[in-house]
């Protein structure tokens, strides 16, 4: 009798405690999956992409990682990567705001000429190659631990341009396009140890530099001495080149970026032996956030709340 009761006693106890450990949200052993769909403020913000010609709706958490792992290297610290994942959110963000002449049929693209880049799985799959897992991850908890946070000024979310590294300083929106109260020179920390070919020379003989700035300038009259035709360097608050006048003529430093296809406005222009010579500072546009700069202050312990503080002043970080 003992023994039947005491086995009856066994089964009345599994047959309370069963049911709990099989009731939702019972701990299994096994920790979640960190590439499980996500939940929260980016899986319900939704907005249109241009990708191969076509207009694909997607949702924030989908997209973002891409975004994040096509625009900053893999190996940055995790505070510039949270970092970037809340100024790439702003920027789309702020075009759900507005028709982009280039693309009026969606909200952004993927040319990074135009809106922001971004890689599909199979492209970071064969960049990063066998650590594909370990830096995937690393894009997912970036963009997962800034969940719907975005740059807010004025009440809008913030055109928060990007660039990759600075000579010292930022640029001001206004020497590249309209100006912005948010988007001003700010020092910026990087310098040739932390940025691969930080300092670049590009030559050009007399017949090339001549060449190129009738590109531009195709009525442009050089005089018969090549030292003679660039007569002034103009150079900004930054540092960079705001102009170069060359024979009478007034060339934006931009204009003259594109044109000679250096890396960055923050150049040098020297005439010697026959040659054209540019020495060229840092890469990019310099405006907003220095990837590079975010790089160097998170690897000083300074959280990507305060990076984002220091590159886009004035500007008020929104739970989303």
């Amino acid at each position: 009798m003992k023994t039947i009761a005491a086995a009856a006693l066994i089964c009345l106890i599994i047959a309370l405690v069963l049911p709990l450990s099989l009731a939702p949200g019972a701990w299994d052993g096994a920790e979640p999956e960190e590439d499980a769909p996500a939940a929260g403020a980016d899986a319900d913000t939704e907005f249109t992409v241009l990708s191969g010609g076509e207009a694909e709706r997607v949702n924030m958490a989908d997209y973002l990682p891409g975004v994040v792992a096509a625009e900053m290297p893999a190996l940055f610290e995790p505070d510039a990567l949270k970092a970037q994942a809340v100024a790439a959110r702003s920027f789309i963000l702020s075009r759900t705001l507005t028709v982009n002449a280039n693309h009026p049929e969606a909200d952004v693209c993927d040319d990074p000429d135009c809106c922001k880049a971004h890689n599909t799985e199979e492209e970071l799959r064969e960049k990063w190659g066998g650590d594909y897992d370990e830096y995937w991850q690393k894009m997912l908890s970036a963009v997962r631990e800034t969940d719907g946070q975005y740059l807010e000024y004025g009440g809008e979310p913030i055109f928060a341009a990007f660039h990759s590294s600075s000579a010292g300083m930022t640029e001001d929106s206004g020497e590249v396009w309209n100006a912005l109260p948010y988007l001003v020179s700010v020092p910026s920390p990087e310098d040739e140890e932390d940025v691969p070919d930080y300092v670049t020379t590009v030559t050009y003989t007399e017949g090339e530099f001549a060449s190129r700035l009738r590109e531009g300038y195709p009525y442009l009259s050089l005089g018969q001495d090549p030292a003679g035709w660039v007569e002034e360097v103009t150079i900004d608050e930054s540092g960079r080149v705001s102009s170069v006048t060359i024979a009478g003529q007034e060339v934006p430093g931009t204009e003259m970026r594109s044109l000679f296809e250096l890396r960055s406005t923050a150049f040098e222009l020297e005439y010697a032996s026959g040659s054209f010579t540019f020495t060229v500072t840092g890469y990019g546009h310099g405006v907003g956030m220095s990837q590079y700069g975010a790089n160097v202050l998170a690897g000083l312990g300074t959280p990507y709340t305060d990076i984002l503080a220091h590159y886009y002043p004035g500007t008020e970080l929104v739970e989303g």
